[in-house]
């Protein structure tokens, strides 16, 4: 028995994004565990802005055009050099860089074949080149991946309960549909982040004395 091609596609992708894909997701909280332990989020709706912010204005938006970039052919090498270079801490770099070979990784067990790594948003864009779904459903899909966890991470560290995570994320549904949508016609000029209260929380994560996230 067969499915279409596009769902089976679909399907794909969404098991590279799932929190069952070994990239070890879980254990990164891109600076949030900072941010929970100081005071700057510790409800509901600080989280929902928070995350607002990196999506529409930090890590989140540039990983959009950066996928956007790489689906439309450009070299994935030389945008792998504009990935590394803005991430704003050794954290960050170490969060996309790892996350990203663990990607690459787990492809390459699955389908018997080397993948080189790149970093994270570079790798799922490389696997998805293959896969002739709309750049924009891609992107949607990572942005929401990328929240997706950070929400998980917000919800065992606050701690926040689950209904209250789930509304966080529908929440943030519009946001990562209009990001997706604008990032499909962005290009490496658009790169571009101002999420500096949160860049500072990820650099002051690195000499926490006590912490349960990798950054």
């Amino acid at each position: 028995m067969s499915i279409p091609e596009q769902t089976a596609a679909l399907m794909s992708l969404v098991q590279w994004l799932s929190p069952a894909f070994p990239t070890g997701a879980f254990a990164y909280s891109h600076g949030l565990e900072q941010a929970v332990s100081v005071g700057d989020v510790g409800d509901e709706q600080a989280l929902e802005d928070w995350l607002s912010d990196i999506l529409a204005h930090g890590a989140g938006w540039n990983d959009a055009v950066l996928i956007a970039c790489a689906l439309r052919g450009e070299s994935l090498d030389e945008l792998a050099d504009l990935a590394r270079a803005l991430a704003g801490s050794a954290e960050r770099l170490r969060e996309t860089e790892e996350q990203g070979a663990a990607f690459a990784r787990a492809r390459g067990e699955m389908t018997d074949a080397r993948v080189e790594p790149f970093p994270l948003p570079l790798a799922v864009a490389q696997a998805a080149r293959g896969l002739e779904l709309p750049d924009m459903q891609v992107i949607a899909l990572y942005l929401h991946s990328f929240a997706a966890n950070l929400v998980s991470a917000g919800v065992r560290f606050m701690p926040l309960g689950q209904a209250a995570g789930q509304r966080v994320l529908a929440a943030l549904h519009p946001l990562i549909g209009i990001l997706a949508e604008r990032a499909l016609d962005a290009t490496r000029a658009d790169l571009a982040t101002s999420a500096f209260r949160a860049d500072l929380g990820a650099m002051a994560h690195e000499v926490m004395d006590v912490r349960i996230f990798k950054t």
